[in-house]
């Protein structure tokens, strides 16, 4: 055979090999796709409020998400997503659960789905004072450099070049219990609400905490999953699961299908999917961040509360008794909230909720959530190198509070956060008696949140 014919047919095989690997990539990554595009057309228009042109250009009008068609049809609440005419998805809206994306399961069927759901509060919180209700009080602290404080904000929402990237939504700054800043991009209001992406993971935290409370559930127990009862995974505590140092071999990646993307965008059951992974690593030696371990624990709450009281259950013990009235989880298609990712809610709700874990766990009077638990929550998790990470909140410096750990090195050791997709930050500091709240839809030109906080900072009485 001739050299020339060997060049030929390799040249063959390898094009083979390569339509061959980007058919299979297409299959893969189109529903991906497809899907994440359906799911937040439908959250953003319907729980948010926006028009879907808006949603189209903004979060779906940058990088691969460009690829796809998207349509929201108002007949039936419902959007739809598909890249170049393939891999056709829907999402679904429902009074009170917000939007489920249809995967692996009949819209017939997910539309048949009863559960019992909470009816919000019947108060107009327009007429009740902060924080339970919006009624702000109209004077001035002492010692507080308004003008500074003020302009460092009308910065967080500058944007430079032609296109705008850093898109800041809503800010909100909590000092002393009272709000002294707030402030809403152009469409956007005190009513609007925003999705928190990963900020659920501290919302799925405080739902443990109120089962650890009720004595229902111990961090140190094993974790409840019947699959793991006799095999290596039986060593995983619910600790492990809260700190994200499960051992489970698990894809943390957003770039194309992967663990997480297949669980989000392709599977009925977030948390039973996740479950189904191996063990990698010694549970409780390393640290790995997971919205999977996140939807094992969600999953756990379902079956802690049981069915009946499952879906009123963070309405009911959390959410409405701290004024979050806004708030909406969204659960999969197998009725599960995607404690992970989904969760809806005002930026003076988000505020709220920083506001009870400012105040260890207590609202007014009330205790909350476990004395003890917002101490537990700010422990670093083993194996997180720079105690980055606690129990499903992210931390500045760690227990040891090493200024030479710190993520934000002009910030007090003790800040910790709720973290978000897309620059959606619940930020916290005790010593200052501080909560920040920032919502953005940020892919490019993102604020130096380190430098933002700082100035909050420096503009507050010593």
């Amino acid at each position: 055979m001739s050299f020339k014919k060997i060049f030929i047919r390799s040249l063959l095989v390898i094009l083979v090999a390569a339509i061959s690997y980007g058919v299979y990539y297409a299959s893969q990554a189109f529903p991906i796709l497809a899907g994440y595009g359906a799911k937040n057309l439908c959250s953003c228009v319907v729980l948010g409020g926006r028009q879907s042109e808006d949603v189209i250009s903004n979060e779906l009008g940058s990088s691969t998400l460009s690829l796809g068609t998207f349509a929201f049809d108002f007949k039936d609440s419902s959007a739809t997503g598909s890249v170049f005419g393939f891999a056709k998805r829907k999402a679904i809206y429902r009074k009170g659960l917000g939007c489920t994306l249809l995967n692996e399961i009949s819209e017939n069927e997910l539309r048949d789905q009863k559960f019992n759901i909470a009816e919000p509060p019947s108060i107009n919180q327009d007429t009740i004072n902060w924080p339970m209700g919006n009624l702000i009080m109209d004077t001035f602290l002492t010692g507080i450099d308004y003008e500074k404080i003020n302009k460092n904000v009308e910065d967080a929402f500058a944007e430079s070049g032609e296109e705008k990237t850093r898109r800041t939504r809503a800010i909100i700054v909590v000092y002393d219990g009272q709000i002294i800043v707030e402030k809403y991009a152009d469409g956007f209001d005190r009513n609007s609400r925003h999705l928190g992406w990963s900020m659920a993971k501290s919302i799925t935290n405080a739902l443990v905490g109120l089962l650890v409370k009720e004595g229902k559930i111990s961090l140190n127990d094993a974790a409840p999953v019947e699959e793991w009862k006799n095999d290596n995974r039986s060593g995983i505590t619910i600790s492990n699961l809260m700190q994200a140092s499960s051992g489970l071999n698990w894809e943390e990646n957003y770039a194309g299908p992967s663990d997480a993307t297949k669980m989000l965008f392709k599977k009925r059951e977030a948390g039973i999917y996740a479950s189904h992974a191996p063990l990698k690593d010694e549970p409780g030696k390393n640290f790995y961040y997971s919205s999977g371990t996140t939807n094992i624990l969600s999953w756990i709450v379902r079956n802690t509360t049981g069915d009946a009281a499952y879906h009123s259950f963070p309405y009911k013990n959390l959410f409405y008794k701290i004024g979050m009235n806004s708030m909406v989880m969204e659960p999969d298609a197998g009725g599960t909230f995607v404690g992970s990712s989904y969760a809806f809610a005002t930026a003076r709700d988000w505020a709220r909720f920083g506001l009870l874990y400012l105040n260890d766990g207590m609202w007014g009077s009330v205790r909350l959530l476990p004395e003890g638990w917002v101490e537990y929550t700010t422990t670093p998790a083993i194996g997180a190198e720079r105690g980055e990470y606690g129990a499903q909140f992210w931390l500045n410096a760690g227990a040891s509070g090493n200024p030479e750990n710190r993520i934000y090195p002009d910030v007090p050791t003790d800040l910790f956060w709720a973290d978000g997709y897309e620059g959606q930050n619940v930020f916290i500091i005790p010593s200052k008696n501080l909560v920040v709240v920032k919502l953005s839809q940020s892919n490019g030109n993102y604020l130096d949140d380190n430098k933002f906080l700082s100035e909050i900072i420096n503009a507050l009485p010593d």
